[in-house]
């Protein structure tokens, strides 16, 4: 049985005591690769064949990993290599040592070994070691020089998973890697990788935490501003530099961070962690068979992945989950198309046959979702709640792919305001769908049935739409956690577009699973798609400098008072209520013009952009033929914007409106959440 771990750990370390919130720690093992670790292999070659501290240091860092894979903690794993054509090798890098006189670098980077090509990605040498090997769902960042951050989107994954602290392992020549949050590291080697990455992690906001009585690169604790280094989980290939490599972390009362050692941190994680089971008497005769587990009906992702590594079945959960289903009353106007029981079941089937390995489970094995019915899967018709439009696709969305790639179980397609257009949820043919509060309340639009899937327990979470709030709204309406995520971080690919330049998936999780699964959910999916004009590429996001300690002021934007005495007066009392909260956890208001908000609203609908939706329809004419299948409010929408003649010369001052407003409140929003 786990018990629940303190909000803060503290261990022992120099030059005082380290304290680190687990929530937001991360494990990063530094550069475990055969190259560095094996004979034959790029740091063997380099060493002069003194490996004994590198080998040494890799029973410790399995420790680690293990301690971490029971958590249920992010895990990162980094990987120094090039490019085949070694275009991403700097020429100082791959020529100096083996330039300098008496040299004993027989060999550089890029030269075939007897572990493939040295320190080149693809390549045998290239991987991690088989003792660390990295399990489905933690992270791998391959990295081109010694520190972690240079050339790879390290600082971007740790800020995206919300890491403040870090450990770190590491078993290379000369690495480095950071994470937001806490780290715990370890690996090769202390003067070179370790304290490259961690300087460059104090940089950026962490502190370091080392360990000296391991090896000469140590395992590593990093806080978005506090990182900590485990000396037993690291090693290098000089043990004389050791000591006052790792001296000079804390030196000048914790300088670049702090060192601690492996004992005291396994020591303080042990009460989280599993007991260990007690074999059982061998008494020479077939124990009976065990329970199977019962599911407690819980869909919140870490509940289910915890009772999935205990032995439950997904095929329990589903079958219950139809139960539910079959129960609710509001299923009909929920779901445009249910999966049939019998086909989830046997998925469910086919996910435990492949996945038998507990241990090893992809991250988001046998979560049941539900997709809003503008987002194609292949072989499935996509409505987009406008008969006329019905298409079966040949080819699913990206989002379902890859959602299906980390072990979800889809389980239908949900209801929505026709065209994806409309905040009341009361625009389908496919019937209304109610709030789960009360059935006489709107669902909210124009993800409804979305919302109210997630909202009613009948799915773990929803992928659904938001253009200008069709995620938000129906997730206010009924009680769930929606987001809607910066556009262009999760390819839109293979979903019918509303306002192609402003829509965006959004997600819909239970108010159990809160703002923890949405990030989870996110990081899993995120990333650059080419077939995604909108897709943004790596690297092109502001990235925040990180505070672990949390104690900085923070600010937020409020609508003006105007605005607000519009609203009803029930309404108000909770408006303010909610920002004396805000006002209590350390933020700062800062007011600013409305108005200008409302005008951009307008543009969407009652300007030329509104055009943008027009060309979302299959040609010019279709909307003559089929005006009498749509919705009169949607009809009454796209009549009057043809109606308009907007011209060109119309739409592009519109588009430069729209310019002014979207920078107007930088000013406002500067600092702010």
């Amino acid at each position: 049985m786990m018990e629940a771990l303190p909000r803060n750990i503290t261990i022992e370390a120099k030059p005082y005591p380290f304290t680190f919130p687990l929530s937001s720690t991360a494990l990063l093992l530094i550069d475990l690769q055969r190259d560095f670790i094996l004979p034959s292999g790029f740091g063997d070659i380099q060493s002069g064949t003194n490996l004994t501290e590198v080998t040494a240091a890799v029973p410790n860092c399995v420790r680690i990993l293990q301690a971490f894979r029971e958590l249920d903690l992010p895990i990162f794993h980094t990987r120094e290599g090039h490019l085949p054509d070694l275009s991403d090798c700097p020429s100082s890098k791959l020529n100096r040592q083996a330039s300098a006189p008496g040299s004993n670098h027989s060999k550089v980077i890029g030269d075939p070994g007897k572990l493939g090509r040295l320190l080149i990605r693809g390549e045998y040498g290239h991987d991690i070691v088989d003792e660390c090997r990295p399990k489905r769902g933690e992270i791998v960042v391959d990295k081109p020089g010694k520190g972690a951050f240079w050339n790879t989107n390290l600082l971007e994954e740790l800020v995206g998973w919300g890491i403040t602290h870090l450990v770190r392992i590491s078993t290379t020549c000369r690495h480095d890697h950071n994470i937001n949050g806490s780290k715990i590291v370890g690996g090769v080697t202390t003067e070179c990788c370790v304290t490259t990455t961690v300087r460059e992690a104090n940089d950026r906001g962490f502190e370091c935490c080392k360990s000296p009585e391991t090896s000469c690169e140590k395992l590593g604790l990093e806080n978005s501003q506090e990182i900590g280094i485990i000396e037993e989980c690291a090693a290098g290939y000089n043990n004389s530099f050791r000591a006052p490599s790792l001296d000079m972390i804390h030196w000048s009362q914790g300088l670049f961070g702090f060192v601690s050692t492996l004992p005291t941190l396994l020591k303080e994680l042990a009460p989280a962690l599993p007991s260990p089971s007690v074999p059982a008497p061998d008494l020479d005769f077939e124990s009976p068979p065990s329970t199977p587990p019962v599911w407690d009906g819980r869909l919140t992702l870490a509940a289910l992945r915890k009772s999935y590594r205990s032995g439950l079945s997904p095929v329990t959960v589903i079958t219950s989950l139809y139960t539910r289903i079959e129960e609710y009353s509001q299923t009909k106007s929920t779901f445009i198309r249910l999966v049939d029981q019998s086909t989830s079941v046997s998925y469910a089937k086919s996910l435990q046959k492949l996945f038998s390995d507990l241990t090893n489970l992809p991250p988001l094995y046998g979560v049941p979702f539900t997709l809003k019915d503008s987002i194609n899967v292949a072989g499935i018709p996509t409505t987009l709640a406008c008969p006329p439009l019905i298409h079966i696709p040949s080819r699913s969305s990206k989002i379902y792919s890859r959602l299906i790639s980390l072990g979800a179980i889809y389980i239908g397609k949900t209801n929505l305001d026709q065209f994806a257009t409309g905040l009341t949820g009361c625009r389908s043919p496919y019937g209304t769908p109610a709030s789960v509060y009360n059935p006489d309340y709107v669902s909210g639009g124009s993800s409804s049935g979305a919302a109210v899937s997630v909202g009613a327990e009948l799915a773990s979470f929803a992928i659904a739409t938001d253009t200008a709030g069709s995620g938000r709204v129906p997730a206010g309406f009924n009680g769930v956690v929606g987001w809607k995520p910066t556009k262009g971080t999760v390819s839109f690919s293979g979903v019918m577009n509303a306002c192609e330049s402003l829509d965006c998936l959004s997600f819909m999780v239970t108010p159990e699973g809160g703002v923890k699964d949405v990030r989870k959910l996110w990081n899993l999916v995120r990333g650059y798609d080419p077939d995604d004009p909108y897709s943004k590429t790596p690297g092109s996001l502001p990235l925040p400098i990180v505070n672990a300690l949390g104690e900085k002021k923070w600010k937020f934007a409020l609508p003006d008072r105007k605005a607000v005495a519009e609203c009803s007066p029930e309404y108000r009392k909770l408006f303010y209520q909610v920002i004396g909260s805000l006002y209590e956890i350390g933020g700062e208001v800062k007011e600013g013009d409305w108005g200008l908000f409302e005008e951009a609203g307008k543009l969407l609908y009652d300007g030329a952009l509104v055009n943008e939706r027009l060309a979302a329809l299959p040609d010019g004419r279709w909307l003559e033929k089929e005006k009498d299948e749509l919705h009169p409010v949607i009809r009454e929408i796209f009549q009057n914007a043809l109606e308009k003649g907007v011209s060109a010369a119309e739409a592009y001052k519109d588009l430069r409106k729209m310019t002014t407003y979207l920078l107007s409140p930088l000013s406002i929003m500067s600092g702010a959440v």
